[in-house]
């Protein structure tokens, strides 16, 4: 792992401080954990390469639900209905 120095806000500093001590978790941690989030949404490449293998992979099953009925069972039982 590298050192590096980042400059805050007061109110980053300040909510930063705030969830670690809510977490139990260090303020560098949840940096880190912040910086993997970015990185992940915006590596477009490899979400897309992943994106692509998984198309079409379900495609001609006849095994899964109808979504429709699915869909209405989960809202009756949402309603109280069952």
């Amino acid at each position: 792992m590298l050192r590096t120095q980042i400059y805050l806000t007061e109110l980053e500093r300040k909510a930063l401080q705030s969830m670690a001590a809510q977490t139990g978790r260090t303020q560098s941690e949840l940096i880190r954990e912040a910086i993997d989030q970015f990185i992940g949404l915006h590596q477009e490449g490899d979400r897309r390469k992943l994106l692509e293998k998984g198309r079409g992979l379900w495609k001609g099953r006849t095994d899964l639900p109808d979504f429709s009925a699915l869909r209405r069972e989960l809202d009756r039982l949402e309603l109280g209905d069952g």
